[in-house]
């Protein structure tokens, strides 16, 4: 039983979770849109978003966790999509960890890490990537001008040996790790950073 002060969405052994991190700030149909691929195309039950408190990569910090949330909730519109702030509730602050906990209280679940292929680009520069790959499958979903950089990164070469075939994508989702896939699917091209350019979000002062 998961106690209620994780934060957890309503789970059970066998499920398959993909996981979906990141500050959202703000939250946007991109990440909605990848969402719906990634239940379709790695054989997914259900995709967490995993709103952290911040990103250690970033030096600003994001709109108060309150604010992300309340528009994470209210962008979501798909049955077996559900947002969570447990990243806050339990103290951790990178992936590795965050995987760690989940996996502790949620035994028998099996989770997924997703990312864009930005991400994967830049993934070596993730604390403990290497641990990260090896607890859960990673999925990657391509974005625009980034499929040749991200499948030559670092990460993607130093597991060349654990990558699934696009054509074999359902099958991430129960593989055990190491496994990773990369997929390319229609994508909107839109990015937090962007909405924030053009004044598309607006936070509120602290205190």
């Amino acid at each position: 039983m998961i106690r209620s002060d994780t934060g957890l969405p309503p789970v059970r052994a066998g499920l398959r979770v993909g996981l979906l991190g990141g500050s959202f700030d703000p939250p946007h149909v991109g990440h909605a849109h990848i969402s719906r691929e990634a239940l379709k195309r790695f054989g997914l039950d259900r995709v967490w978003w995993l709103v952290s408190p911040a990103n250690p990569l970033k030096r600003a910090g994001p709109a108060p966790l309150a604010e992300r949330m309340a528009a994470a909730r209210a962008l979501v519109d798909h049955p077996r999509i559900a947002v969570t702030d447990f990243e806050a509730r339990v103290g951790t602050r990178y992936t590795a960890e965050t995987l760690a906990a989940l996996q502790e209280r949620c035994p028998g679940v099996r989770f997924t890490w997703l990312m864009g292929a930005d991400n994967l680009a830049q993934f070596h520069r993730w604390e403990r990537w290497r641990e990260i790959m090896a607890r859960v499958p990673v999925g990657v979903l391509a974005r625009p001008g980034l499929r040749i950089p991200a499948q030559t990164s670092v990460a993607a070469r130093a597991f060349r040996a654990a990558r699934l075939p696009a054509a074999d994508s359902r099958l991430l989702g129960r593989a055990d790790p190491p496994a990773w896939c990369f997929v390319n699917v229609p994508m909107v091209n839109l990015s937090s950073t962007e909405i924030r350019a053009r004044g598309g979000w607006r936070r509120r002062a602290p205190g």
